[in-house]
């Protein structure tokens, strides 16, 4: 079995949120560099850096399985210049080796974008519409690359680190099993200190939630507790009125000059999408630039003098174009700002204009899995079609068996069981398994 297969039967996908099955991207033509992205793009989230620490030999390992299945000539591991723990991990782990570096950058947002690793590490821009591998390069999130580790030993995904953080008791990285319900890593928290609502992900890309019995998937990063009322929590609602861009965006574009997207020459113009919402007119020249947003949220959550929100507006016309039956066109407008170093904003200055700086705080690691009796499975944890059910009410599974398996020609991932029980839901979108 080669080093795709295993990485199949695993059920390995992008933990950093894509979600893309691994075995996929590994099996891709050579590339020139693979890409362990360890550089965690969202503020109070720990999960990549204490992986790196407490997992710097099995990182480093399913890297070299990689880069060897690949025919990669180099590894570059990014990461923050604050994970200190981390970089002394890696470092002596590495100790000797002439195959793999590190690439040691400062804490700016949002550094974990991995078109923004590819023009770190490569000095090269992946085009709107494009992957890294068109200018030769891979990436993979750390987490990803330690499930490859382990699915060479034949253990499957069954388990996420999550950072539990904000407004609890006691910030904690946890093991959680894949499926368990958001209020037990609460619950391991401490609870919350008041009234809360909740943010699965990062304070920027991450999603509102109110219903905590949402599950853990293998995509998930953190669960953040913010207080009823906060800023952020009215920032990240999708309420947004037309007349009100009409009446005050000034026009000013400095949400287009702060774009990161922007500044690599990919013509992403959030003040052009703007005014073209407000006026119905297209002013984005075909609007190509728009498939290049990321959604990282800097145009909303800190350029914006106004309390506007571009990065809606960039979503809303995407989602309009998509529907239209419009593709990307792989194309980069321009040389990348020469001035790009001086347009990357620190993680500090957006921290404190979130308003989070309080919760910006140490979240130690647990590594033993965190108890639930109940685990209520998608079946879609990745891009690609949902997997099939291949175990059946009353079936009674082990944690790692194979619970659901990737459809006949489809793009997916295998499921296991996360933990010992038997099986009491099958329906077309989950699996529940009870103790």
């Amino acid at each position: 079995m080669n080093v795709a297969e295993m990485i199949r039967s695993a059920g390995v996908v992008g933990a950093g949120g894509a979600g893309f099955p691994t075995h996929v991207k590994v099996n891709a033509a050579s590339p020139e560099c693979v890409i362990a992205n360890g550089a965690e793009c969202e503020p109070l989230l720990r999960v990549d850096q204490q992986v790196m620490e407490f997992h710097a030999g099995s990182v480093i390992e399913g890297l070299r399985l990689v880069m060897s299945h690949t025919d990669a000539r180099r590894g570059v591991i990014a990461l923050k210049d604050h994970y200190e723990g981390a970089i002394t991990a890696l470092r002596r782990e590495l100790s000797g080796s002439d195959d793999i570096g590190l690439h040691v950058m400062r804490s700016y947002y949002p550094a974990g974008d991995e078109q923004q690793l590819v023009y770190d590490i490569c000095g090269r821009v992946v085009p709107t519409g494009g992957i890294p591998l068109d200018v030769g390069a891979v990436v993979l999130n750390v987490s990803t690359l330690m499930h490859v580790d382990e699915g060479s030993r034949n253990i499957p995904v069954t388990d996420k680190y999550v950072t539990v953080g904000g407004a609890v008791r006691r910030p904690v990285t946890v093991k959680a099993p894949i499926g368990a319900p958001m209020d037990v890593l609460l619950d391991a928290a401490g609870g919350t200190t008041e009234k809360c609502g909740y943010i699965i992900g990062g304070p920027c890309m991450g999603r509102v939630v109110s219903d905590l019995s949402f599950p853990v998937v293998k995509t998930t990063g953190g669960i953040i507790a913010i207080p009823e009322g906060h800023p952020l929590l009215q920032k990240k609602s999708d309420r947004m009125s037309v007349q009100l861009i009409k009446a005050v965006c000034c026009q000013c574009s400095l949400c287009t000059q702060m774009c990161p997207r922007n500044a690599l020459g990919l013509r992403v113009e959030p003040h052009k999408a703007m005014r073209s919402l407000a006026q119905g007119v297209d002013l984005l020249n075909g609007a190509n630039g728009l498939f290049s947003c990321c959604d990282c949220g800097i145009c909303t959550y800190y350029a914006c003098n106004f309390g506007l929100k571009p990065s809606k507006v960039m979503g809303l016309l995407k989602a309009e174009m998509q529907k239209a039956g419009v593709k990307p066109r792989k194309e980069v407008y321009s040389a990348a700002d020469r001035g790009l170093g001086m347009k990357k904003l620190p993680t500090a200055r957006l921290i404190h204009r979130l308003g989070i700086g309080k919760y910006d705080v140490a979240a130690p690691m647990e590594e033993r899995p965190i108890y639930t009796a109940v685990v209520r499975i998608p079946l879609k944890m990745h891009i690609g079609a949902p997997s099939k059910p291949v175990a059946s009410v009353g079936q009674r599974v082990n944690r790692g068996d194979l619970i659901a398996d990737i459809p006949e020609g489809a793009l997916g991932a295998k499921v296991h069981a996360s933990i010992d029980g038997t099986v009491t839901e099958v329906t077309g979108e989950y699996m529940e398994i009870k103790v």
